[in-house]
């Protein structure tokens, strides 16, 4: 791109040289000249009242790719302490349907070091093929080389699709790989379908601060990647099938990737599990206080559930963070979600909308949450919630009778 004035239209008013902040336009015999410091910002050409400065842009020819070459759906599996992060198991589940919509195979990738035991176990969660990169070094995670390994092994089988997930892991090595093979790749994906026609992966993520939903597509290019979010899909019931299982030996030592893991220490806190929890009881702004929040525990104690807590109850100090649900926090999928004094903003909307079942306490007969529950009660949570508490201990002395 590049800015050049005409100097047969230039009249010398001056009007560019007093709009530029950065010193890029100076009047020389009454013709505005552009100079160095020029930063194409574009302010000169909209006030230039004869139109006499003038962007150029080159255009640029993208090389038109043979989509018809990439078939094929992968879910790239990560782990941690040689335990498979249970985000992959979600993915097979999505990655079946994908793959049979489009009629292609479903491939589970794993970079590691000792998993030779558990492919057979592997091999029941939907994949048609396991493609195992071993490899000693490959224990642990290291970026360089997962990044390395992944774009050779997409240059070479040239997958139609490939599923990350949301994780750190994922959301540091997804972004580089997608670069080296010049595919797009779109992040926190919270629904993916398939066209059929086009065969585009048609993603969906929130945007704009999660106040809309924008579906994003890849046409002109290929593999069509996203990173997904743990807790949006669910995993297959196991079952037997007939799984190809391709293991590869990768002759990698410590002297091939430019980092060393010198130690790995854990500071891990109690460990809150909201993304495997099958009960759920979340509070929001409507709990009213820190000390209100008792309420909510008390029945999450009552009903052997997780505490979760909107971004406002999280920002208001009445919840730690690693219990947020919602879009800046955790996607949950539990059996049972029981929203407190939420109103239902599309931000938590987003990271709840997957439980099976949703009841919503709120005393605002208009709240959103109200219209995605399938069981609403009006009320102040404060006489509710002692209420169900009384309820539900004393169903559970009759049984006990």
């Amino acid at each position: 791109m590049s800015i050049r004035v005409d100097r047969d239209l230039c009249t010398g008013c001056g009007s560019c040289v007093e709009i530029c902040l950065y010193n890029g336009v100076a009047m020389i015999n009454d013709i505005a000249q552009i100079t160095d410091d020029c930063n194409l910002c574009g302010a000169c050409v909209d006030v230039c009242p004869v139109e006499a400065i003038v962007i150029e842009r080159e255009e640029l020819k993208a090389e038109k790719m043979d989509l018809t070459q990439y078939r094929g759906v992968w879910i790239i599996a990560e782990h941690f302490k040689n335990k498979i992060h249970n985000v992959v198991f979600q993915l097979l589940g999505k990655g079946r349907e994908l793959a049979d919509a489009l009629k292609v195979n479903l491939s589970l990738v794993i970079l590691g070091a000792n998993f030779d035991d558990n492919l057979k176990e592997f091999s029941q969660y939907g994949a048609d093929e396991i493609i195992y990169i071993k490899s000693s070094i490959l224990k642990d995670y290291y970026s360089d080389l997962y990044v390395k390994t992944l774009t050779e092994l997409i240059i070479e089988h040239k997958p139609e699709i490939i599923l990350i997930g949301a994780t750190p892991m994922g959301r540091d090595f997804a972004p580089r790989v997608a670069k080296r093979v010049n595919a797009g790749l779109t992040a926190d994906c919270t629904g993916l379908t398939i066209d059929i026609e086009s065969r585009n992966l048609l993603q969906t993520r929130p945007t704009f601060g999660g106040n809309i939903m924008a579906t994003i597509k890849t046409p002109t290019s290929r593999p069509q990647m996203a990173t997904v979010r743990p807790g949006i899909f669910k995993p297959l019931k196991k079952s037997k099938r007939k799984v190809i299982i391709k293991k590869i030996d990768y002759d990698y030592n410590q002297k091939d990737s430019v980092s060393k893991i010198v130690k790995i220490i854990n500071r891990e806190k109690k460990k809150i599990n909201l993304e495997e929890a099958e009960i759920i009881i979340t509070g929001g702004r409507g709990v009213g206080s820190k000390e209100n929040f008792k309420l909510i525990e008390q029945l999450a104690d009552c009903l052997n559930a997780e505490v979760g807590g909107s971004r406002v109850a999280v920002e208001l100090n009445w919840i730690e963070q690693d219990h947020q649900v919602g879009q800046t926090g955790k996607t949950v999928s539990p059996k049972l979600y029981i929203a407190c004094g939420i109103s239902g903003a599309i931000q938590h909307i987003v990271g709840m909308q997957g439980s099976e079942i949703i009841v919503a306490i709120n005393k605002d007969p208009k709240a959103p949450i109200l219209k995605l529950a399938h069981y609403g009660i009006v009320g102040d949570l404060q006489k509710v919630i002692p209420e169900l508490i009384k309820k539900i201990k004393k169903i559970r002395t009759e049984k006990e009778i």
